[in-house]
Protein backbone atom coordinates (compact mmCIF):
# COMPACT_ATOMS: atom_id res chain seq x y z
CA UNK A 1 0.00 0.00 0.00
CA UNK A 2 1.25 3.48 -0.86
CA UNK A 3 2.54 5.12 2.34
CA UNK A 4 0.87 8.45 1.62
CA UNK A 5 -2.52 6.87 0.96
CA UNK A 6 -2.11 4.62 4.01
CA UNK A 7 -1.46 7.72 6.11
CA UNK A 8 -4.61 9.41 4.78
CA UNK A 9 -6.71 6.27 5.36
CA UNK A 10 -5.34 5.77 8.86
CA UNK A 11 -5.84 9.43 9.81
CA UNK A 12 -9.40 9.43 8.43
CA UNK A 13 -10.21 6.23 10.35
CA UNK A 14 -8.84 7.68 13.59
CA UNK A 15 -10.74 10.95 13.15
CA UNK A 16 -14.01 9.11 12.50
CA UNK A 17 -13.39 6.97 15.62
CA UNK A 18 -11.85 9.61 17.85
CA UNK A 19 -13.94 8.78 20.93
CA UNK A 20 -11.16 6.56 22.29
CA UNK A 21 -12.80 6.39 25.72
CA UNK A 22 -15.56 4.28 24.22
CA UNK A 23 -13.17 1.45 23.37
CA UNK A 24 -12.33 1.09 27.07
CA UNK A 25 -15.79 1.69 28.56
CA UNK A 26 -17.97 0.08 25.89
CA UNK A 27 -20.18 3.19 25.86
CA UNK A 28 -21.32 4.75 22.60
CA UNK A 29 -20.60 8.45 22.07
CA UNK A 30 -23.85 10.47 22.08
CA UNK A 31 -22.54 14.00 21.53
CA UNK A 32 -23.63 16.56 18.95
CA UNK A 33 -21.20 15.23 16.33
CA UNK A 34 -23.29 12.03 16.13
CA UNK A 35 -25.83 14.02 14.12
CA UNK A 36 -23.26 14.41 11.31
CA UNK A 37 -22.73 11.71 8.69
CA UNK A 38 -19.16 10.65 7.93
CA UNK A 39 -18.35 9.88 4.27
CA UNK A 40 -17.31 6.22 4.68
CA UNK A 41 -18.76 3.02 6.10
CA UNK A 42 -18.37 3.45 9.87
CA UNK A 43 -21.11 2.13 12.14
CA UNK A 44 -22.97 4.51 14.45
CA UNK A 45 -22.70 1.88 17.20
CA UNK A 46 -18.92 1.58 17.11
CA UNK A 47 -17.68 2.57 20.59
CA UNK A 48 -15.25 5.09 19.08
CA UNK A 49 -17.50 6.54 16.38
CA UNK A 50 -18.03 10.29 16.61
CA UNK A 51 -20.37 10.48 13.60
CA UNK A 52 -23.06 8.48 11.83
CA UNK A 53 -22.82 6.14 8.85
CA UNK A 54 -24.66 7.56 5.80
CA UNK A 55 -26.17 4.17 4.94
CA UNK A 56 -27.44 3.69 8.48
CA UNK A 57 -28.84 7.22 8.54
CA UNK A 58 -30.54 6.72 5.17
CA UNK A 59 -32.26 3.57 6.44
CA UNK A 60 -33.28 5.33 9.64
CA UNK A 61 -35.29 7.78 7.54
CA UNK A 62 -36.70 5.22 5.12
CA UNK A 63 -37.79 2.66 7.74
CA UNK A 64 -39.38 5.16 10.15
CA UNK A 65 -42.99 4.81 11.29
CA UNK A 66 -43.75 7.97 9.30
CA UNK A 67 -42.01 8.47 5.98
CA UNK A 68 -39.57 11.37 5.87
CA UNK A 69 -37.53 12.07 2.78
CA UNK A 70 -33.85 11.98 3.80
CA UNK A 71 -32.88 15.36 2.33
CA UNK A 72 -29.86 15.77 4.59
CA UNK A 73 -28.39 12.31 3.95
CA UNK A 74 -29.06 12.41 0.21
CA UNK A 75 -27.55 15.89 0.06
CA UNK A 76 -24.37 14.71 1.78
CA UNK A 77 -24.08 11.67 -0.48
CA UNK A 78 -24.48 13.92 -3.52
CA UNK A 79 -21.83 16.28 -2.15
CA UNK A 80 -19.28 13.58 -1.30
CA UNK A 81 -19.97 11.85 -4.61
CA UNK A 82 -19.70 14.99 -6.73
CA UNK A 83 -16.43 16.05 -5.10
CA UNK A 84 -14.65 12.72 -4.56
CA UNK A 85 -16.58 9.87 -6.18
CA UNK A 86 -15.13 6.54 -5.06
CA UNK A 87 -12.04 8.27 -3.76
CA UNK A 88 -14.05 8.17 -0.52
CA UNK A 89 -13.57 4.39 -0.61
CA UNK A 90 -9.87 4.57 -1.37
CA UNK A 91 -8.96 7.41 0.97
CA UNK A 92 -11.50 7.77 3.78
CA UNK A 93 -13.25 4.48 4.58
CA UNK A 94 -12.24 2.69 7.83
CA UNK A 95 -13.57 -0.69 6.70
CA UNK A 96 -11.62 -0.29 3.47
CA UNK A 97 -8.47 0.18 5.54
CA UNK A 98 -9.18 -3.02 7.51
CA UNK A 99 -9.62 -4.99 4.28
CA UNK A 100 -6.34 -3.71 2.86
CA UNK A 101 -4.40 -4.51 6.03
CA UNK A 102 -5.65 -8.10 5.92
CA UNK A 103 -4.67 -8.38 2.25
CA UNK A 104 -1.10 -7.46 3.18
CA UNK A 105 -0.74 -10.59 5.34
CA UNK A 106 1.88 -12.75 3.57
CA UNK A 107 1.75 -16.46 2.84
CA UNK A 108 -1.66 -16.45 1.15
CA UNK A 109 -1.93 -16.62 -2.67
CA UNK A 110 -3.59 -13.51 -4.09
CA UNK A 111 -6.33 -14.00 -6.67
CA UNK A 112 -8.14 -10.89 -7.89
CA UNK A 113 -9.16 -12.16 -11.33
CA UNK A 114 -11.40 -15.20 -11.66
CA UNK A 115 -14.46 -16.35 -13.68
CA UNK A 116 -17.66 -14.71 -12.49
CA UNK A 117 -15.93 -11.66 -11.02
CA UNK A 118 -17.68 -9.19 -13.35
CA UNK A 119 -21.11 -10.66 -12.65
CA UNK A 120 -20.53 -10.50 -8.90
CA UNK A 121 -19.82 -6.75 -9.17
CA UNK A 122 -23.56 -6.15 -9.72
CA UNK A 123 -24.39 -7.58 -6.28
CA UNK A 124 -23.63 -4.25 -4.59
CA UNK A 125 -26.33 -2.57 -6.67
CA UNK A 126 -28.80 -5.29 -5.66
CA UNK A 127 -27.83 -4.69 -2.01
CA UNK A 128 -28.29 -0.94 -2.45
CA UNK A 129 -31.73 -1.18 -4.07
CA UNK A 130 -33.13 -4.10 -2.09
CA UNK A 131 -31.61 -3.97 1.41
CA UNK A 132 -30.99 -0.24 1.74
CA UNK A 133 -34.05 1.23 -0.03
CA UNK A 134 -36.91 -1.14 -0.94
CA UNK A 135 -37.16 -3.41 2.12
CA UNK A 136 -36.71 -0.61 4.71
CA UNK A 137 -39.51 1.27 2.93
CA UNK A 138 -41.76 -1.81 3.13
CA UNK A 139 -41.01 -2.84 6.72
CA UNK A 140 -41.01 -0.15 9.42
CA UNK A 141 -38.15 0.07 11.90
CA UNK A 142 -36.11 -2.58 10.09
CA UNK A 143 -32.80 -1.33 8.65
CA UNK A 144 -32.14 -4.49 6.63
CA UNK A 145 -28.57 -3.74 5.54
CA UNK A 146 -27.45 -2.79 9.05
CA UNK A 147 -29.31 -5.66 10.68
CA UNK A 148 -28.45 -8.52 8.36
CA UNK A 149 -25.30 -7.67 6.38
CA UNK A 150 -23.14 -4.71 7.40
CA UNK A 151 -19.71 -6.01 8.49
CA UNK A 152 -18.76 -2.68 10.04
CA UNK A 153 -21.78 -2.97 12.33
CA UNK A 154 -20.74 -6.50 13.28
CA UNK A 155 -17.28 -5.29 14.26
CA UNK A 156 -18.95 -2.59 16.36
CA UNK A 157 -21.19 -5.20 17.99
CA UNK A 158 -18.21 -7.40 18.85
CA UNK A 159 -16.37 -4.44 20.42
CA UNK A 160 -19.43 -3.58 22.52
CA UNK A 161 -19.95 -7.22 23.55
CA UNK A 162 -16.37 -7.46 24.78
CA UNK A 163 -17.00 -4.65 27.27
CA UNK A 164 -20.64 -5.09 28.25
CA UNK A 165 -22.24 -8.23 29.73
CA UNK A 166 -25.74 -6.92 28.96
CA UNK A 167 -24.89 -6.64 25.28
CA UNK A 168 -23.48 -10.18 25.29
CA UNK A 169 -26.66 -11.49 26.89
CA UNK A 170 -28.80 -10.02 24.07
CA UNK A 171 -26.84 -11.56 21.21
CA UNK A 172 -28.80 -14.16 19.28
CA UNK A 173 -29.15 -15.97 15.98
CA UNK A 174 -29.02 -12.87 13.79
CA UNK A 175 -25.74 -11.83 15.35
CA UNK A 176 -24.30 -15.32 14.83
CA UNK A 177 -25.29 -15.02 11.16
CA UNK A 178 -23.55 -11.65 10.92
CA UNK A 179 -20.42 -12.89 12.68
CA UNK A 180 -20.27 -15.83 10.24
CA UNK A 181 -20.67 -13.44 7.31
CA UNK A 182 -17.99 -11.15 8.75
CA UNK A 183 -15.62 -14.11 9.08
CA UNK A 184 -16.19 -15.01 5.41
CA UNK A 185 -15.57 -11.41 4.29
CA UNK A 186 -12.44 -11.01 6.40
CA UNK A 187 -11.18 -14.42 5.30
CA UNK A 188 -11.70 -13.43 1.65
CA UNK A 189 -9.63 -10.30 2.30
CA UNK A 190 -6.55 -12.49 2.74
CA UNK A 191 -6.51 -13.36 -0.97
CA UNK A 192 -8.91 -10.85 -2.58
CA UNK A 193 -8.27 -7.10 -2.51
CA UNK A 194 -11.25 -5.32 -0.88
CA UNK A 195 -13.90 -8.00 -1.60
CA UNK A 196 -16.63 -6.17 0.31
CA UNK A 197 -15.99 -3.01 -1.74
CA UNK A 198 -16.09 -4.98 -4.97
CA UNK A 199 -19.18 -7.05 -4.42
CA UNK A 200 -21.38 -5.91 -1.54
CA UNK A 201 -20.90 -2.30 -0.44
CA UNK A 202 -23.93 -0.10 -1.23
CA UNK A 203 -21.95 3.03 -0.39
CA UNK A 204 -19.38 2.13 -3.02
CA UNK A 205 -22.23 1.52 -5.47
CA UNK A 206 -23.50 5.06 -4.87
CA UNK A 207 -20.13 6.80 -5.08
CA UNK A 208 -19.14 4.81 -8.17
CA UNK A 209 -21.99 6.44 -10.09
CA UNK A 210 -20.20 9.79 -9.66
CA UNK A 211 -16.75 8.71 -10.85
CA UNK A 212 -17.19 9.94 -14.42
CA UNK A 213 -17.88 13.54 -13.40
CA UNK A 214 -16.54 13.94 -9.84
CA UNK A 215 -14.08 16.76 -9.30
CA UNK A 216 -11.45 14.28 -8.11
CA UNK A 217 -10.87 12.23 -11.22
CA UNK A 218 -8.49 10.26 -13.38
CA UNK A 219 -7.20 11.92 -16.55
CA UNK A 220 -5.75 9.89 -19.41
CA UNK A 221 -3.46 11.51 -21.97
CA UNK A 222 -4.34 9.38 -24.98
CA UNK A 223 -1.45 10.77 -27.02
CA UNK A 224 1.08 9.70 -24.36
CA UNK A 225 -0.45 6.28 -23.70
CA UNK A 226 1.63 3.48 -25.25
CA UNK A 227 -0.96 0.75 -24.53
CA UNK A 228 1.52 -1.44 -22.67
CA UNK A 229 -1.13 -2.82 -20.30
CA UNK A 230 0.89 -2.17 -17.15
CA UNK A 231 -1.83 0.01 -15.61
CA UNK A 232 -4.45 -2.74 -16.07
CA UNK A 233 -2.15 -5.37 -14.54
CA UNK A 234 -1.45 -3.10 -11.56
CA UNK A 235 -5.15 -2.49 -10.86
CA UNK A 236 -6.47 -4.74 -8.08
CA UNK A 237 -10.02 -3.62 -8.81
CA UNK A 238 -9.49 -5.20 -12.26
CA UNK A 239 -10.07 -2.01 -14.24
CA UNK A 240 -8.24 -1.09 -17.45
CA UNK A 241 -7.53 2.64 -16.95
CA UNK A 242 -6.36 3.02 -20.55
CA UNK A 243 -9.91 2.13 -21.65
CA UNK A 244 -12.00 3.39 -18.74
CA UNK A 245 -10.03 5.74 -16.46
CA UNK A 246 -13.17 6.78 -14.58
CA UNK A 247 -14.81 3.38 -14.20
CA UNK A 248 -17.37 3.08 -11.37
CA UNK A 249 -15.14 0.33 -9.94
CA UNK A 250 -12.07 2.56 -9.49
CA UNK A 251 -11.42 3.50 -5.84
CA UNK A 252 -8.62 5.95 -6.76
CA UNK A 253 -5.81 4.01 -5.09
CA UNK A 254 -3.31 5.38 -7.62
CA UNK A 255 -1.51 2.08 -8.32
CA UNK A 256 -2.09 2.46 -12.07
CA UNK A 257 -0.61 5.97 -12.04
CA UNK A 258 2.60 4.68 -10.46
CA UNK A 259 2.75 1.74 -12.88
CA UNK A 260 2.43 3.84 -16.06
CA UNK A 261 5.87 4.21 -17.70
CA UNK A 262 4.63 6.97 -20.02
CA UNK A 263 3.08 9.09 -17.25
CA UNK A 264 -0.15 9.14 -19.24
CA UNK A 265 -2.39 8.85 -16.17
CA UNK A 266 -2.95 11.62 -13.66
CA UNK A 267 -5.15 11.54 -10.57
CA UNK A 268 -6.43 14.60 -8.75
CA UNK A 269 -8.75 17.59 -8.82
CA UNK A 270 -8.78 18.37 -12.52
CA UNK A 271 -11.25 19.36 -15.16
CA UNK A 272 -11.90 16.92 -17.95
CA UNK A 273 -10.16 18.13 -21.08
CA UNK A 274 -12.45 18.90 -23.97
CA UNK A 275 -11.72 17.12 -27.22
CA UNK A 276 -10.61 19.41 -30.05
CA UNK A 277 -13.26 19.97 -32.67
Amino acid sequence: MDKKRFGILAAASLIQNAYFKGFFTGKIYQGAAKNICVPGLNCYSCPGAVGSCPIGSLQSFLSGLKFRFPYYVVGLLLFFGAVLGRAVCGLLCPFGLLQELLYLIPGVPKKNRFPGDKALRYLKYVVLVLLVVVLPLCFALTPFFCKYLCPSGTVAGLLLALRDKLVRAQLGGIFLWKVSLLAIILGACLFLWRPFCKYLCPLGAIYGLFNKFALYRMDLDKESCIHCGKCARACRMCVDPSQSPNSPECVRCGDCVKACPAKALKLGFRRKKTEPK
